[in-house]
């Protein structure tokens, strides 16, 4: 994978209906890119890829750093090799500021991807972490009835994630995914809110390639009905 193109294993979709027993190895994904975000084998935790290293933020509060890859599977991933087109400084008070200062670093980005990277300090941040499937094939919305919320305050550390355009609803999440861990790597989650403290570190890259790669002889895969559910993926992904 060259610079700034992203590869995706497996939908979202595929998620909503629950398959999530199996995947890929992580030493996989982090084959195709050093910064992105996922979930793990039924669903258990959230993945932040970050400056290439895999970490498993559980809903107990605890994170893991994912030292052998190759024995972890994820069921849903995107990355990227991350190599920011603007780098800057800027003031973005929370996250409902963010898609206009996106807009005004690229205007012409609308029906693009972006990856997107902000380090600083974070007034409050509000994160969810899915505790994982009960039982196979256990969709997601049932999965994120059960997530655990956390909320911290004055902590430094980093956000990672995706703009995805809207058509591509279904195969991803359209608008705004983003993970974050702090600067200890020792908490962290799915974002659904934040508030800043001053100038935040704001890396941005416009991507125009999408690699798919779908699961194989894979029952649960090949039974899904992959019905595309943008009110579902939305109440999910917050």
């Amino acid at each position: 994978m060259a610079q700034n193109e992203v590869f995706q294993y497996s939908l979202v979709s595929a998620l909503m209906d629950g398959v999530a027993t199996h995947g890929t190895p992580i030493s996989r994904v982090l084959d195709h890119g050093d910064h992105g975000l996922g979930t793990f084998e039924s669903m258990n935790g959230e993945m932040i890829v970050l400056d290439g290293v895999c970490y498993q933020m559980k809903s107990d509060g605890t994170i893991e750093h994912i030292h052998t890859p190759s024995e972890v599977i994820t069921p849903f991933a995107t990355v990227t090799r991350f190599h920011p087109d603007v780098s800057t400084r800027a003031t973005i008070s929370n996250k409902k500021d963010l898609p206009a200062l996106l807009m005004k670093l690229f205007p012409q980005s609308k029906n693009h991807f972006l990856a997107i990277r902000m380090d600083g300090t974070f007034k409050r941040i509000k994160v969810r972490t899915a505790g994982g499937q009960c039982f196979p094939r256990e969709g997601m919305l049932a999965v994120a009835g059960r997530q655990t919320t956390n909320t911290f305050e004055a902590v430094k550390g980093t956000i990672i994630g995706f703009r995805c355009p809207a058509y591509v609803m279904g195969l991803n999440v359209a608008g705004d995914h983003l993970h974050f861990i702090d600067e200890e790597r020792q908490k962290g989650g799915h974002i659904l809110e934040f508030e800043t403290e001053g100038d935040m570190e704001i890396g941005v890259s416009l991507m125009s390639k999408f690699h798919l790669e779908v699961p194989t002889e894979d029952e649960e895969f090949n039974e899904a009905s992959l019905v595309h559910d943008k009110d579902g993926i939305e109440k999910v992904e917050g």
